[in-house]
């Protein structure tokens, strides 16, 4: 189980580093991985030779994490991009000072052309996009792909943003992305972005119906590959009586409902606001519990916060909603039996829910003596994919990053409040991981990822009521699911 959850891990955490950090640092990227693996295979080695009389000083635990985060962070710094240096006189070229006035002003020119996503015979035309009643521009700043529009806003963001936007596309069409967002000194600006899809965008197929139900299929196989496993069929017995995998379809079944009741609210909601997204993809895998979830990819940019509360917090509700009945009926079905040395929450043979107040009211109401210390539950299939549903719904609403508890938080009170309602999470979840070791590898995947997101298209019109107070609700949800169970209710 050690081996499996590793390589998890390892081939997790190597593709949020090739997807968030290999753009911003020339280090190599297998290195950032090695870094932030070792940690795990520090102490899983030390487990497997201390054997269970050996645990893991908490002091030793917490010098392995922070060495290996500061040189994550060190490595990152020091293979940053340098700055743009002046361009050098070629060495074949003649010393004198006639040579050197000719060549470096045509180098300084092609230097300042590709930091300018315009033409300079285009800056009036921009300018004039930008109303005097609407965002008195008083600058614009070129960057590398990108002009940024800096101003005093004189009415709403929303106004602003719907009055700027319709300018530029009239002024240039849909060769830019217009972004408002605030800027490092909390004052709104416009950034506008060259529209990498402007004229390849029809011409991309974003639905592969075939692609979406051929993973569904083996996805389908591969869980109730691991269902029966759970049931206790063997590889062996099974390949000799097929009949025997049906043994693993409410497994499978309940867990790729859940799946799908989430990845489909992602998308419900996407279409809803007009995005451009793919089908849910289900990803299989031949061992441990036979998929690594499902995803959809939004080829959209967000037009807004709104969008982006609404697309982000759908899915983990809709999934929750199936979750808690499924898992509901599956702890009916389940035992309770004796506890033993190996009892935790990630045996599903004998799971012992402390660990989760959610988990624990819902055993207390539903298995009699469930919640005694000496006691463990041995899991119906059906409840170890309500489980399941219930950690995906927990992770997914942790407030960081590319997650979508991240970009909930992020549309509730925007992106600097939301990075720093991250990082106090990471420190909550690494405290929590010292309680419940079995949560170490949950906290390394929440340091790896970046702590912001991308900013919406219209980054400063702000939520409504409604929204907001259904973000604190799915904010309690997640309080409620990771926070263990007071004394006082396992004592009942």
């Amino acid at each position: 189980m050690t081996f499996w959850l590793l390589l998890l891990l390892g081939l997790i955490t190597y593709t949020i580093l090739q997807r968030s950090v290999s753009r911003i640092t020339r280090t190599p990227v297998w290195l950032l991985w090695l870094v932030m693996m070792t940690p795990a295979l520090v102490l899983s080695a030390w487990a497997a030779i201390a054997g269970d009389d050996g645990s893991v000083p908490a002091f030793v635990a917490i010098a392995i994490f922070a060495i290996c985060f500061s040189l994550y962070l060190w490595l990152l710094y020091w293979g940053r991009p340098k700055p743009n240096s002046p361009p050098a006189t070629p060495s074949n070229s003649s010393n004198s000072p006639t040579a050197t006035a000719v060549s470096e002003p045509s180098e300084r020119q092609s230097l300042v052309s590709k930091l300018r996503p315009i033409a300079p015979a285009e800056e009036s035309r921009l300018r004039n996009c930008f109303n005097w009643s609407v965002f008195a521009l008083q600058n614009l700043e070129y960057l590398p792909q990108a002009v940024v529009c800096r101003g005093q806003l004189r009415t709403n963001p929303d106004r602003a943003y719907q009055t700027i936007r319709r300018n530029v596309e009239q002024q240039f069409g849909d060769r830019f992305l217009v972004v408002l967002q605030e800027g490092p000194n909390r004052k709104p600006l416009f950034v506008l972005a060259p529209n990498p899809k402007a004229k390849t965008a029809s011409l991309e197929p974003i639905r592969r119906p075939g692609l979406a139900w051929a993973l569904w299929v083996v996805t389908l196989f591969t869980t109730t590959v691991a269902g029966a496993q759970f049931m206790g069929v063997a590889t062996e017995t099974w390949q000799s009586e097929p009949n025997l995998l049906l043994r693993g379809l409410p497994y499978s079944l309940s867990l790729l409902a859940i799946l799908a009741f989430h990845e489909g609210g992602h998308f419900l909601a996407a279409r809803w606001h007009r995005l451009k997204t793919t089908l849910p993809y289900f990803i299989p895998v031949p061992f441990f519990l036979g998929t690594f979830g499902a995803f959809v990819q939004i080829r959209s940019p967000m037009p807004h916060r709104k969008a982006l509360f609404d697309v982000s917090v759908t899915g983990p509700l809709v999934g929750f909603l199936l979750t808690l009945p499924l898992l509901w009926w599956g702890l009916a079905h389940s035992e309770v039996v004796p506890a033993s040395e190996q009892s935790g929450l990630l045996n599903f043979d004998e799971l012992q829910p402390s660990f989760s107040l959610l988990l624990s009211l819902i055993c207390k109401a539903v298995l009699e003596g469930s919640l005694d210390p000496q006691k463990a539950i041995d899991l119906h299939p059906v409840a170890i994919s309500g489980y399941l549903g219930l950690i995906l719904t927990a992770f997914n609403l942790m407030p960081i990053g590319q997650l979508d508890g991240g970009h909930m938080v992020h549309a509730m009170f925007g992106r600097r409040t939301a990075s720093a309602i991250g990082q106090v999470t990471r420190l909550l979840m690494l405290m929590l991981a010292l309680i419940h070791p079995e949560l170490f590898l949950w906290t390394l995947l929440l340091f790896l990822m970046p702590l912001r997101d991308e900013p919406a298209l219209n980054d400063l019109t702000e939520l409504d009521n409604a929204r907001d107070f259904l973000g604190l609700v799915c904010l309690f949800l997640l309080a409620v699911v990771i926070l263990p169970a007071p004394r006082m209710l396992l004592g009942g």
